[in-house]
């Protein structure tokens, strides 16, 4: 492959460099970060001053019920939501207003709310696993972070289906996110992790 054909395939159209809440992150395959290498990052906020989201592939060995009190009922794995603030719990749901103080995000996605009546409707058997994801830790961008990482390529930005979103847990949802993009992306999933194996 020539040079021309390597920038080609490695530069990202306009179109898919625009943040907003609610599109998701999909890093470049060779991204050199412990955290991001290879993830999908779900934006819940996006503003001039700064941009909040959740990365959505990377499941920890952790389940709720043994490391969050009060959610004993719960017996899903935690989530990595990103390296800020790692000891701190968060959530999406689509739930919507059943949770007080949620903060709509996408279609039928919405972003925290009051925990308690999380916890209370938990208790009593009322929320389903494909009905919220919890997090520990979020990603975070100060202003004008994130632009300056989307002009080195480093991220293409898509709308998802929400139920990859709210399921799209597996260290396969980089790769099939990407097998649904542009043509032009698509290549991208079939790169090695590391450009120099064949």
């Amino acid at each position: 492959m020539n040079t021309q054909q390597e920038f080609d395939l490695f530069s990202i159209l306009p179109e898919d460099k625009i943040p907003e809440k609610g599109r998701v992150l999909i890093s470049e395959p060779f991204l050199a970060d412990t955290f991001f290498n290879r993830s999908i990052v779900i934006l819940t906020e996006h503003t001039p001053e700064g941009s909040v989201g959740f990365i959505l592939n990377k499941k920890l060995d952790m389940k709720v019920c043994d490391t969050i009190d009060g959610f004993e009922n719960w017996k899903e794995n935690l989530n990595m939501g990103g390296p800020v603030a790692p000891d701190t719990l968060h959530y999406i749901h689509t739930l919507g207003e059943t949770i007080p103080r949620s903060v709509h995000v996408y279609r039928d996605i919405y972003w925290g709310g009051e925990i308690d009546t999380v916890r209370r409707l938990i208790s009593f058997n009322k929320i389903r696993p494909h009905q919220i994801r919890f997090f520990l830790g979020y990603s975070g961008w100060s202003a004008g972070q994130l632009e300056r990482e989307l002009t080195e390529n480093s991220w293409v930005i898509a709308h998802v289906n929400p139920e990859i979103i709210m399921t799209g847990a597996g260290p396969d949802t980089w790769r099939r996110v990407l097998k649904s993009l542009n043509k032009k992306y698509r290549a991208w999933a079939d790169f090695p992790e590391s450009p120099d194996m064949n």
